[in-house]
């Protein structure tokens, strides 16, 4: 038997440009990781050294503009892990950078390529508290990427004065991505494809735009963030806020252009990768959904196998339906398969968050076995 590996937990707390350095230093070794594994996926996507600094220093403008405090927390971020600011950058901006490069660099008046499109493939849920068997609202999420994550993951708990304290599963070097604040406010993302991606210009990177939600004192705040975002490609961000004995949540599927929403029923609610709206259906195009066809399938059997459930539902039923392996290597539990540079390769992480109890729970490398760590706020 092997020890389980788990993923770090890294507290960070004071101004932004602290909390960034004692963020690189406490796991400058996996912020490395992070920065080799972006910059391997952009060079092998055409893009050089010295495009992917343009690229960065560009993409610095568009979060300055969006938040300054954001770019200080990530100087911060690469004074404390003994990198280049611009390498930092490339880990906060990767969905931006990795695919949208194209439409970048004819900003830069330089030569224009195809676009591409995020192949990441996830499944999130949540059960609302009539339910679930804690009494209390359950949101949870099979974060499917590229396999090297598990060695870049880890979990930001971050202590505010300006607002609620935040408990983040992210990429060593990103300042959020999936998680719950001190308010009962909890985020999932899945990925989504529109014709309308990477096309206008850099918006909001989806890095901080989940970093902003997760900061909202409330729900509706959390859902303002979004609407009122410019956006550069599609996403699907599964919102919701957990109260004493109540809660609220809801599906945003959002392009550059629209918002669309998805709300629970019967207390249950399941989003995949693709459109469930059926406004978004009919004016969107997915120009990438035959390369993600099992989304149809995940959704289908973890709706039902919610449904299945009588009686409360607990986390052992969750955890469960997150293991379904059917269509193997291809099921809601992704097993490390051969990949291009441009396709998804495993589930990196589950994550199981009890926001009114300020408790996440997250199985690092569940294909191998489902060892959950408890983390809390």
């Amino acid at each position: 038997m092997t020890t389980p590996r788990y993923f770090p937990l890294v507290d960070v707390s004071g101004t932004p440009h602290a909390r960034g350095v004692q963020h690189g230093r406490a796991v400058p070794e996996r912020v490395a990781r992070s920065i080799a594994l972006y910059k391997s996926q952009l060079g092998k996507r055409g893009v050089d050294e010295a495009t992917l600094r343009r690229l960065a220093q560009s993409m610095a403008q568009v979060i300055e503009a969006y938040d300054a405090t954001y770019l200080e927390e990530l100087r911060g971020i690469a004074e404390g892990a003994g990198a280049t600011l611009e390498d930092v950058i490339t880990i906060n901006c990767r969905t931006e950078m990795m695919f949208g490069h194209a439409d970048l660099q004819q900003s830069l008046e330089a030569p224009a390529k195809a676009p591409s499109s995020e192949d990441g493939d996830c499944t999130g849920l949540l059960v609302l508290p009539g339910r679930s068997d804690t009494g209390r609202l359950m949101h949870a999420h099979n974060w499917d990427w590229r396999e090297e994550c598990v060695d870049t993951g880890i979990v930001l708990r971050i202590r505010r004065e300006e607002g609620p304290d935040i408990l983040s599963f992210t990429e060593a070097g990103a300042l959020a991505r999936h998680g719950f604040n001190a308010n009962g406010v909890s985020l999932t993302g899945n990925s989504l494809s529109s014709d309308e991606d990477f096309r206008k210009g850099a918006g909001v990177p989806l890095v901080l735009l989940r970093r902003r939600v997760l900061e909202a004192a409330n729900l509706a705040q959390a859902m303002r963030a979004i609407w009122d975002s410019r956006r550069y490609c599609a996403n699907n961000m599964i919102l919701a806020q957990a109260g004493a004995g109540d809660g609220a949540g809801m599906s945003l599927e959002t392009s550059p252009g629209e918002i669309f929403w998805v709300m629970p029923e019967d207390d249950l609610l399941v989003h995949t990768n693709h459109w469930l709206c059926p406004a978004a259906r009919v004016k969107l195009r997915d120009p990438y959904m035959g390369e993600r066809v099992d989304s149809l399938y995940r959704q289908h059997r973890v709706e039902n196998a919610l449904r299945r459930v009588s009686g409360p539902i607990g986390w052992d039923h969750v955890k469960a339906i997150l293991a379904d392996e059917f269509g193997k290597p291809d099921g809601v539990l992704r097993s490390p398969k051969p990949a291009s540079f441009a396709s998804i390769s495993a589930t990196v992480a589950t994550t199981l968050i009890d926001a009114g109890n300020k408790t996440m729970w997250i199985a690092r490398k569940p294909y191998e076995a489902r060892n959950f760590q408890e983390y809390t706020l």
